[in-house]
């Protein structure tokens, strides 16, 4: 019973940090996109945890973890997850809302990808859709001890596949089919370059996601007494900090200077591709799949821009290209079944395959959810509400206020939108009037 109640604690905290990251999802993607968009990317945020953890706990749950049928779909616990039968001493709602972080956290990755140019309702709708069915299917395969690729012996310990792999590349297809941003490619295929908003903010959002990391990953334990928590912590220091270093000095060879949000990637990639093994492999394996995944989120955020995808934040590159790399990366470096290791083949050509088919997965999902929502909602916005910043467009009041800078001018709501070229929120104008 004691055991009980200090896991209780234990996996609650664990799913509040998780739950946390969300602050610097928000933060992250706030300082990397453009001003006139950084109240759309918060309010996306809020519909992750809200929207998308209603649907989670609805009907996701259930298909993730419900009743299996053939290996690939739950088939019960809809709208009564609490219901689920667990084999340690922890109650299910603790597992339930660990659980509705993950699912969360997936949302989130596509959110960074698409913005800046997508609807706002066709964004609920995403949410609603990933977490009802995109991210819950693959964790039912994965995590699921009867899904079709755990009855294999795929190893994925807190996500590296299940959640940003997934999430990755899903967002990596909707990205496509939105299309880019007004002039963010050239006729001749060269990319023009958005400065971000606030590097800082940015800057802040990721050191609040590092922090979320070790809950993330030594979370998943969902045991306090497991001997694992500290070397898990450790894998996952050491990943996001060689992550970052082989980023910032990879950017400093290259360009000469150090790339603040090359680097805040490089943190992230490392932190990604840890997920998958922080349980299975060795410190000094760790800091080597940081340090990898650090050079690769820089070449694959090129290879993306070649391949006329727009992402705003390297979402695809940090989440979908690491994802994939951390769950090979077990296969690689498992210090128990590990092809460089021990020698051994079987656990490789097995996260091979697991790796592939979240891929095809994500992309697949990626494209139903957009398709969904160009038949019914809109995929899209328009060119005037591009041009003017979702922040408006949308919600009606700006990331920073304008109104400051003309207090010395005496203010006419009559004739202010048309002297200064500043929109005024219904509401703002009812609160100036007042």
């Amino acid at each position: 019973m004691e055991l009980m109640y200090i896991n209780t604690v234990w996996v609650v905290l664990a799913a509040a940090m998780v739950l946390f990251m969300e602050g610097g999802f928000s933060l992250l993607e706030a300082g990397l996109v453009r001003t006139k968009n950084a109240v759309n990317v918060t309010m996306k945020i809020f519909v992750d945890l809200t929207v998308g953890a209603l649907a989670f706990w609805l009907i996701g749950f259930g298909i993730m973890y419900g009743k299996d049928t053939f290996g690939l779909i739950g088939t019960s616990l809809f709208g009564s997850p609490e219901k689920i039968h667990l084999s340690i001493e922890l109650p299910s709602a603790a597992f339930v809302l660990f659980q509705m972080g993950f699912a969360v956290a997936c949302i989130s990755i596509v959110s960074g990808a698409v913005a800046e140019r997508m609807s706002f309702k066709a964004y609920v709708l995403t949410a609603a859709m990933i977490c009802i069915i995109i991210y819950p299917l693959s964790g039912h395969w994965i995590w699921n001890s009867h899904g079709w690729l755990a009855k294999l012996g795929m190893k994925d310990f807190a996500g590296s596949a299940a959640i940003h792999a997934v999430g990755g590349f899903a967002a990596f297809s909707m990205a496509k089919w939105l299309g880019p941003r007004k002039g963010r490619f050239n006729s001749d295929g060269s990319a023009n370059v958005f400065a971000p908003s606030n590097i800082p903010l940015a800057s802040a959002g990721a050191f609040i996601l590092w922090f979320g990391w070790f809950a993330f990953n030594a979370g998943s334990t969902l045991d306090a007494s497991n001997k694992l928590l500290a070397p898990i912590a450790i894998n996952t220091m050491l990943a996001g900090a060689a992550g970052g270093s082989a980023a910032l000095f990879m950017t400093l060879k290259k360009f000469g200077k150090a790339d603040p949000s090359m680097t805040i990637n490089g943190v992230l990639a490392g932190l990604v591709a840890i997920t998958a093994g922080c349980a299975y492999v060795s410190e000094w394996s760790a800091i080597l799949i940081g340090a990898i995944s650090g050079l690769i989120v820089i070449y694959a955020t090129l290879l993306v821009d070649y391949l006329r995808v727009d992402d705003p934040v390297g979402a695809v590159a940090v989440h979908g290209f690491n994802g994939v790399f951390g769950t090979l990366a077990v296969g690689l470096f498992d210090t128990s079944h590990g092809l460089l290791t021990t020698g051994e083949f079987s656990l490789i050509k097995v996260q091979i395959l697991g790796a592939a088919v979240v891929v095809v997965w994500g992309v697949i999902g990626g494209s139903f959810m957009a398709k969904v929502c160009e038949k019914t909602v809109g995929f899209r916005v328009s060119e005037s509400e591009e041009d003017e910043g979702l922040d408006m467009s949308y919600h009606g009041i700006p990331a920073y206020n304008e109104l400051e800078r003309f207090t010395d001018l005496p203010v006419n709501l009559y004739n202010f939108e048309e002297t200064t070229g500043i929109s005024i929120a219904p509401t703002n104008k009812e609160r100036l009037v007042k």
